[in-house]
C-alpha cells in the first residue's frame, strides 16, 4: 500500500509535470531547423531564394499562429491538444518527406507551403499544453518556468541534429523523417502527464534549490552539445563515437527525473493520504468570513482604483488597511440608506484578468506586440536563412551554425527568464527593460553579420541567438503579469503572431528579394556561371542561383539593425507605462528581501564583532 501511495504522490508532483513538459518542449522547436532543411528542399525542387524564404514564412506562420490551440484550451484537456499536435506533425513533415524523397508525386509550390505550415503548427499545441499547465502549476515562478520551457524549445534543433548525426547521417532526407516521427514518439509517452496540478500553497523555500538544479542541468546539457558539435566539426568522428554521444545525451535528458523523486520524499512535500490530510471544514477558518472579507476588500479596492491619485500607492500597508476599513463602513452605511448605488467596474485594469477583446484596446498590449515583432522577426530571419548565409560566406557545413544558434537560443531563454525575474521580483522594476537589452544585443549581432569580418558569423550567431531566445522567455511572463492568467493561452498565441509577421516582412520580402537580386547580378553573362546555360539569349533556370559573398545579406542586416533599435525604444516606452503595475505587484516582496538582506548583514557584523 505504501508503494501505491508513493506512486500516487509522484504522479501528483508538479516537478514531474515540469520534467514531462521539458521533454515535450524539446520536440516543440523543430521549426528552427529550417536552416538545415532548406538546402535539401532547394536542391530537390530547384527553388530560388525568394521561394525558400516564402516557405520559411509559411513555416513561421504555422509555428506561431496558435489562436486555435489557445482557444481549444477552454474546451479540451492538455492531452487532447497534444494529440492534435502529434497528428499535424505526422501529416505535415511525413508528407513532405514522401515528396522530397520522390516516394509521392511532386506537389505545387503552394502545397509545399501548406505542408510546412501544418507540420510547424503542431508546435503551437505542444507549447500551449506545456506552458499553460506549468504556469498554472507554478504561479509564483513564472519567469523561471517560462525561461526553462522556452529554452528547451530553442534547444530542440541542436538535440535532433545530434540524433540525426548519430543515427541517420549522411542521408539528408532522413533528417525530415526524424522530424516527422521523433516528436510524436516522445509526446505520446508524455500525453497524460502534462496537465495542470492545482496547488493552494505559496512558493516554497525549496523551489529555489530545485530551479537552481535545473539551471545547472541546462548549462551542462548546453556545454555538452557545444563540445560534441565542435568535435564533430573539427575531427572525423566515427559512427561508434557518435553513438556514445547520443547515449550521453539521453542520460542528460533523463537526469531531471531525480527532481520529482527528491521532492516527493523531502520533508516539505504535503501528504495526500486520507489519514494525514487536514479536514478543511473542521480545522480551517470559516470560508464565509474569508469570502466576505475578500469581497469587501476587492470591492473597496476597485472603488479606490476608479478615482485614486498617485499618493494612494505611497501609503503603507497599515494606512491603506485603515483607509479601507473607514471607507467600508461609510459605503455600507450609505448603501443601506439607499444613498449610494453600488456597481462593479466593467473593464479590468493592468495586472487583472483580461479577455482578448479587452486586451486589444490597450496600448500596452500593442507595444508588447510590436516590440516582439521587430525583435523576434529579425532574429527569425537569421535562423531561417542560416543555410544560405553560411554558404554565401564560404562555410560548407551549415549544420554547425544551426546547432550553435539553437544552443545560444536555449541559453538566452533560460538566462532571460532568470534575469527578468530578478529585475521584476527583487527590484520591482518593469520586466520589459530586459526586452530592450535583448534587442540591443541583437542589433550588435546584426551589425557583425552585415560587416562580414572574419569569424563574425560565430559572434553574430551568439548575440542574435541569446537576444532572440531571451525575448521568448520575457514576453510570456510580461503578458501574464499585465493581462492575467485566465485567458493566457489565447492572449499568448495572439502575441506570437508577431513572429511570422516579422518573418514575412524581413525574410520573405526583404532578405529573399535582395539575395536573388545580388545572385542575378553575379550570374550576368559577364560573370562566371556555375549553373545555367544560354538559351535564345537568356539563361536556363535548371539550377537555383546562389549568391556568394558578404554582399548577399549585408543590406538586409543593416536594415535589421535599425529595426532592433526601434524595437528597443518601444520596449522602453512600455517600461515607462508599466512602472506602477510592477511596483504594485512586487514592491512588497522587494522590500521584504531587502529587509532580510539587511538583517543577515547585521547578524554577520555582530558575529564578526564577537570574534
Amino acid at each position: 500500500m505504501m508503494g501505491a501511495e508513493v506512486v500516487k504522490q509522484i504522479w501528483r508532483n508538479r516537478w514531474l509535470l515540469l520534467v514531462a513538459s521539458i521533454w515535450v518542449q524539446s520536440c516543440a522547436g523543430l521549426s528552427y531547423v529550417f536552416g538545415s532543411l532548406s538546402p535539401i528542399i532547394k536542391t530537390s525542387f530547384h527553388y530560388n531564394q525568394k521561394q525558400i524564404n516564402r516557405l520559411g514564412v509559411a513555416k513561421d506562420f504555422g509555428g506561431s499562429v496558435g489562436l486555435l490551440a489557445g482557444s481549444l484550451t477552454e474546451v479540451l484537456p492538455p492531452w487532447g491538444l497534444l494529440l492534435i499536435g502529434v497528428l499535424q506533425n505526422l501529416v505535415g513533415y511525413g508528407w513532405l518527406w514522401l515528396v522530397v524523397s520522390h516516394r509521392a508525386p511532386t506537389l505545387p509550390f503552394w502545397m509545399i507551403c501548406g505542408l510546412l505550415c501544418i507540420g510547424a503548427n503542431s508546435e503551437t499545441y505542444f507549447n500551449t499544453a506545456a506552458l499553460v499547465s506549468c504556469v498554472k502549476s507554478f504561479p509564483k515562478s513564472r519567469g523561471p518556468i517560462v525561461g526553462i520551457l522556452k529554452g528547451f524549445a530553442g534547444l530542440s534543433g541542436a538535440i535532433f541534429t545530434l540524433i540525426y548525426v548519430a543515427l541517420c547521417a549522411p542521408h539528408q532526407t532522413a533528417f525530415i523523417v526524424l522530424v516527422a516521427v521523433g516528436p510524436p514518439m516522445v509526446i505520446i509517452g508524455m500525453m497524460f502527464v502534462v496537465r495542470p496540478i492545482p496547488i493552494g500553497e505559496q512558493k516554497k523555500e525549496s523551489d529555489s534549490s530545485y530551479f537552481n538544479s535545473i539551471y545547472g542541468l541546462c548549462m551542462l546539457l548546453a556545454a555538452y552539445l557545444m563540445a560534441v558539435m565542435l568535435m564533430q566539426d573539427l575531427f572525423d568522428v566515427k559512427r561508434t563515437l557518435n553513438m556514445m554521444f547520443f547515449i550521453g545525451l539521453l542520460i542528460l535528458l533523463l537526469l531531471p527525473l531525480a527532481l520529482p523523486l527528491i521532492s516527493t520524499f523531502s520533508a516539505d512535500t504535503p501528504s495526500t493520504s486520507p489519514a494525514t490530510r487536514k479536514p478543511l471544514l473542521q480545522d480551517d477558518p470559516p470560508m464565509t468570513t474569508i469570502g466576505q472579507q475578500y469581497i469587501h476588500d476587492s470591492f473597496l479596492l476597485s472603488e479606490i482604483e476608479d478615482e485614486k491619485t498617485e499618493d494612494v500607492d505611497l501609503l503603507s500597508e497599515f494606512e491603506r488597511r485603515k483607509r479601507l476599513s473607514w471607507l467600508q463602513s461609510r459605503l455600507l452605511h450609505a448603501a443601506a440608506e439607499g444613498a449610494v448605488r453600488i456597481k462593479g467596474r466593467k473593464r479590468p485594469r493592468r495586472g487583472e484578468d483580461f479577455t482578448l477583446m479587452q486586451a486589444l484596446i490597450k496600448a500596452d498590449f500593442w507595444l508588447l506586440f510590436f516590440a516582439l515583432l521587430f525583435g523576434a522577426g529579425s532574429g527569425l530571419t537569421v535562423i531561417d536563412n542560416l543555410g544560405q548565409l553560411s554558404q554565401s560566406l564560404g562555410y560548407d557545413n551549415s549544420h554547425i551554425f544551426v546547432s550553435m544558434i539553437s544552443i545560444w537560443n536555449f541559453l538566452g531563454r533560460v538566462g532571460g527568464g532568470s534575469l527578468s525575474e530578478i529585475v521584476a521580483r527583487d527590484y520591482a522594476y518593469p520586466r520589459p527593460v530586459t526586452m530592450a537589452a535583448a534587442q540591443v544585443l541583437m542589433a550588435i549581432g546584426h551589425f557583425l553579420f552585415a560587416m562580414g569580418w572574419p569569424g563574425s558569423p560565430y559572434t553574430g550567431t551568439l548575440l542574435v541567438g541569446l537576444g532572440y531566445g531571451a525575448l521568448w522567455s520575457i514576453t510570456p511572463a510580461t503578458l501574464s503579469e499585465l493581462f492575467g492568467l485566465k485567458k493566457f493561452g489565447v492572449l499568448y498565441n495572439f502575441v506570437t503572431m508577431a513572429n511570422p509577421i516579422g518573418s514575412l516582412i524581413f525574410s520573405g520580402l526583404i532578405a529573399g528579394s535582395i539575395y536573388d537580386w545580388e545572385a542575378e547580378k553575379q550570374h550576368q553573362p559577364s560573370h562566371h556561371m556555375k549553373a545555367g546555360t544560354m538559351t535564345n539569349g537568356s539563361f536556363r533556370d535548371d539550377h537555383p542561383l546562389n549568391c556568394v559573398g558578404v554582399v548577399c545579406f549585408a543590406l538586409t542586416f543593416k536594415i535589421m539593425v535599425g529595426v532592433c533599435i526601434f524595437g528597443a525604444i518601444l520596449s522602453m516606452i512600455l517600461v515607462y507605462r508599466t512602472g506602477r503595475v510592477y511596483r504594485t505587484l512586487y514592491a512588497q516582496q522587494s522590500s521584504s528581501r531587502k529587509d532580510i538582506k539587511t538583517v543577515d548583514a547585521g547578524n554577520d557584523q555582530k558575529a564578526l564583532c564577537s570574534v
